[in-house]
């Protein structure tokens, strides 16, 4: 599609000789905004335009932000760029702009923001670009200035935050920057610059000093020592020489957020200054120095092997809705909302920041969080920022999810829409100036709440609406009371545990056959002081730690963090219920620790951690559908052991992937009874109660939507659990993700003849009839009511009759199973024909196998 752009208004451009080739991608993006935010109509970015830019463009005396990066733009910059007096920000990375910055540029009196990398821009720095008294940013990164000399007269620019000239073809001595006291980010890496290194005071508030991959000489100076939120220091690949420094942290305050990187590989570096101790948040890279062959050991382990990843992730941590919302398939859950389980269709915005002034976000989230909600007019729970992404060129992306106010609505009406959209678009949310320039890339919001008109309708309602209403009532409805059990709950915990942490040792000694009984010191010695290198794992008990006992036995230990200590006769009477847990599909409790205000459990290690990481990417090897099938076998036994030959029986309550544990031969455990109850005991008469009323806890995804609304827990309420993780081990699916729950995805694929659809593809091929008996079982563990659902007997009755099918080849590849007969088990298949889940007629003669997705 050709755009023929011609000179039109001061107001309105429609550029000349542009080309848009976006077949099939909707509308063009084109725009333009002026001061006040008004629009022409959207952003220019990412539009494949071509050609070169016009020199009428110089007449548009009100344009504010010119944004055309991301396009095939080719030519000079013109001069008449001079005229545009209320520019601010100057966005044309990743085009294919040539020649020289005009001298020009540097009249514009309002601009902050100068982003040229990415294009083929020639001669010499400008070092009237120093004129520029507004100057926030200035990023030229892979431009061409081929033996050109950074301007010393850019010391003088006061405000700027960012400078970047990475991979500029830039030579001669790093300037003296001590003047540019707001300097966030400095990067100058990837050039031919030479000499020492500038001794000159840098700014406190940087947090990024880049001069790797140049020729710089001499030593590592002390400027780079007592500067606090410092994030980054790479000096790697030059010719420095003499020590290393120890004290560059030495003066730093590190919150739980905060680390800092010391990149000072392939260097001349021959000897320390001192001993090398940095806390944990510190990591130094010494490889490719002398030193490296001439130190220590310890160092040469330490800090001279191969570099490690630094993957930042914003939510390290899922929030798990332990208290026990229903799955929804509509909405998403509010993660930090005033009310637990407030569930709302969020406006969904794919956000970049341009230039950010830091190499990690999350120091910054805080800040971030709440200017971004000020600018908005909202509440600060009203963000979730849902992942974050660094892409090429130093720009942050993020998905941010943006929820209605609780809990009176669970849907934006259209004016709040159109305001908040309004105000991203517009370019009035502002940032502090270490946030850069951002982007909307993408601004979405949907739902079945969304307004539908039924023309075929006579109602003054719509259908859509009507659904609408019920189903917010009967979501308010269910927030409110699981909100009043929470609330009561949570303030007799409070209470009963504020000040446990702080108590002397324990008073009451007791002796538990089997289970030891450990001191503080053992367990310190155990994991070296329970260092963060041995710790595997986190859930909502406290901390794992993987360490190893005198004898040499290697265990896991869960150290209770202060919110989940209990009372010491608690504890212990817990532990003794534990020790009479003996089953090989159950983790084993070793012993205990109990004193100096601290409470851990210690448990027979895994070595191959929990199903969760196997079927999420971070084992290297896929599971096979026979070892899904094992896998499966094997936690249904050891259910089954809880619920019939427990003594009491016990229900877990808390059944999911990642209370799946694997052993060394990837024999499948039950872990984690943190949230059990004991089974109903007989009352008077004999009789047995079906169920325990108790206050509804689990994961959301995995909860018996029955037990979360009657808070009847039952052994069904585990048969639930598993058939959810069953469907995990089917799809490689998330049992909630971007509001879509498992149970519903995987029923509609089998009654609509798409079953194979959904099978992950990470599973080798297997024989459909085994796939359609697991599915037929797992959907009917997921039946809404109790009455339909298989009891635990019939469960690994069924998986034992499915693994006997199984293609010989494919269960001893595997690994071998035994296959013996527990006291609820029997070789007699169960085909469930009483149960109503219709699926797709797959089967017609010869089984053939399932290729996955």
């Amino acid at each position: 599609m050709a755009w023929d752009l011609v000179k039109y208004t001061e107001r309105t451009w429609l550029v000349q000789q542009y080309h848009l080739a976006r077949p099939g991608q909707g509308p063009p993006r084109l725009g333009l905004y002026d001061r006040n935010g008004l629009c022409f109509t959207r952003v220019l970015n990412g539009n494949e335009l071509s050609g070169s830019l016009p020199e009428e463009m110089g007449n548009l005396q009100n344009l504010f932000v010119l944004q055309i990066d991301e396009n095939k733009i080719s030519g000079t910059i013109p001069k008449s760029f001079g005229n545009l007096k209320s520019i601010g920000h100057l966005h044309m990375n990743n085009n294919s702009l040539s020649g020289e910055i005009p001298e020009e540029i540097s009249y514009l009196p309002s601009l902050v923001h100068i982003v040229l990398d990415n294009n083929n821009l020639t001669g010499p720095l400008p070092a009237e670009l120093s004129n520029l008294a507004n100057l926030l940013v200035l990023q030229l990164d892979n431009n061409k200035f081929t033996s050109s000399h950074i301007p010393s007269s850019y010391s003088k620019m006061s405000k700027l935050v960012i400078l970047r000239l990475r991979n500029c073809g830039l030579e001669g001595e790093v300037p003296d920057l001590s003047g540019l006291s707001l300097l966030d980010y400095l990067d100058l890496s990837h050039n031919g610059l030479s000499g020492p290194i500038p001794t000159g005071r840098l700014s406190e508030s940087i947090t990024t000093i880049d001069l790797a991959n140049n020729n710089l000489n001499g030593s590592i100076p002390a400027i780079f020592s007592g500067l606090p939120h410092l994030q980054r220091l790479s000096l790697a690949r030059n010719q420095l020489s003499g020590s290393v420094p120890s004290t560059i942290w030495q003066n730093m305050l590190f919150s739980k957020t905060a680390t800092l990187i010391l990149d000072f590989q392939d260097n001349r570096l021959s000897n320390i200054s001192d001993t090398l101790n940095p806390p944990e948040n510190v990591t130094i890279r010494l490889q490719g120095n002398p030193l490296c062959t001439t130190s220590s050991q310890f160092v040469m382990s330490e800090f001279c092997g191969p570099e490690r990843g630094n993957e930042e992730r914003v939510n390290s941590t899922p929030i798990d809705f332990s208290s026990s919302c229903p799955t929804d398939n509509f909405c998403d859950y509010v993660p930090n909302a005033p009310h637990w389980c407030f569930c709302a269709v969020p406006i969904r915005v794919d956000y970049r920041l341009r230039s950010p002034g830091f190499s990690s976000f999350l120091p910054y989230k805080s800040s971030f969080e709440e200017c971004f909600t000020q600018g908005l007019n909202l509440e600060i729970y009203q963000l979730d920022i849902d992942s974050i992404s660094w892409e090429e060129g130093h720009r942050l992306w993020m998905h941010l999810k943006i929820f209605p106010q609780c809990c009176s609505q669970h849907i934006f009406n259209s004016s709040e829409i159109q305001r908040i959209k309004a105000l991203l678009t517009g370019w009035k949310v502002l940032l502090p100036n270490v946030f850069g320039s951002y982007d909307v890339l993408n601004f979405s919001h949907k739902g079945p709440f969304d307004t539908a008109t039924d023309e075929s309708s006579n109602s003054g309602i719509t259908i859509g609406a009507l659904v609408g209403i019920v189903l917010g009532v009967v979501a308010v409805s269910l927030a409110f009371s699981g909100t009043i059990f929470l609330f009561v709950t949570k303030r007799h915990t409070q209470r009963r545990h504020g000040s446990l942490r702080t108590r002397p040792s324990s008073s009451i000694p007791i002796k538990i056959d089997g289970v030891k009984g450990f001191t503080f010191g053992e367990m310190a010695r155990a994991t070296d002081n329970f260092i963060n290198s041995s710790q595997v794992g986190q859930g909502g008990y406290g901390k794992v730690y993987r360490g190893c006992l005198a004898d040499g036995t290697v265990v896991a230990i869960k150290r209770a963090e202060e919110g989940s200590l209990q009372g010491q006769r608690e504890f212990l009477t817990e532990i003794e219920l534990l020790s009479r847990l003996h089953h090989r599909n159950l983790v084993s409790l070793v012993g205990y620790c109990d004193g100096a205000g601290e409470q851990m459990l210690v448990y027979e290690f895994m070595p191959n951690g929990t199903l969760r990481d196997h079927l999420y990417g971070k084992s290297k090897e896929p599971l096979s559908f026979a070892m899904r099938l094992r896998i499966a076998l094997g936690s249904a036994r050891g259910i089954l052991y809880l619920h019939n030959d427990a003594n009491p029986a016990i229900f877990h309550r808390d059944i999911k992937a990642s209370n799946i544990l694997l052993d060394s031969k990837f024999v499948a455990k039950v872990a984690d009874f943190g949230l059990s109850r004991l089974a109903p005991l007989p009352d008077l008469e004999g009789t047995i109660p079906d169920h325990v009323s108790t206050v509804v806890k689990g994961t959301p995804g995995y909860l018996d939507p029955e037990y979360f609304l009657t808070h009847q827990l039952t052994d069904k309420s585990d048969v639930y659990s598993l058939g959810v993780v069953f469907l995990e081990l089917l799809t490689g699916m998330h049992p909630i993700s971007q509001g879509r729950n498992i149970v519903r995805e995987v029923n509609n694929a089998y009654r609509s003849g798409l079953l194979l659809s959904i099978i992950d593809g990470q599973m080798d091929s297997c024989p459909l009839e085994c796939i359609e008996q697991f599915t037929k079982l797992a959907l009917q563990c997921c039946l809404d009511h109790t009455d339909g659902r298989p009891t635990m007997t019939v469960v690994v009755r069924e998986l034992e009759s499915i693994w006997q099918n199984m293609p010989e080849s494919e269960s001893l590849a595997s690994r071998s199973i035994d296959l013996y007969s527990a006291s609820s088990s029997t070789k007699t298949r169960n085909v469930f024909t009483s149960y109503d889940i219709s699926g797709s007629d797959l089967v017609s003669g010869n089984i053939p196998p399932v290729y996955p997705r």
